[in-house]
């Protein structure tokens, strides 16, 4: 069996998985896409966590719109979430 770790610091306890897109639908197309990284409790849900950090939740969602742009268009990204987060 792999061990789980938070993609931020790479400790193997307390991981729950997040959806770097969430809220009014995206949840689903995180999952569909693939956008979806295990976090520690902290960098998840603590006072510093992705749900609370703004820059925290913005770095995510710049990485996954790069490496959604790997091998789709930007218009295609902004189709689907509505949003550009790299400019």
């Amino acid at each position: 069996m792999i061990d789980r770790e938070c993609y931020i610091c790479k400790t193997t306890r307390d991981i729950q998985a997040h959806h770097v897109f969430f809220g009014s639908g995206y949840r689903k197309l995180s999952d569909n896409y693939g956008m979806v990284v295990d976090l520690c409790m902290s960098h998840h849900t603590g006072p510093q966590g992705v749900h609370f950090n703004r820059t925290l939740d913005l770095r995510l969602k710049r990485e996954f719109q790069a490496e959604f742009e790997q091998t789709h268009t930007r218009e295609e990204f902004m189709k689907i979430f509505g949003r550009n987060y790299l400019e």
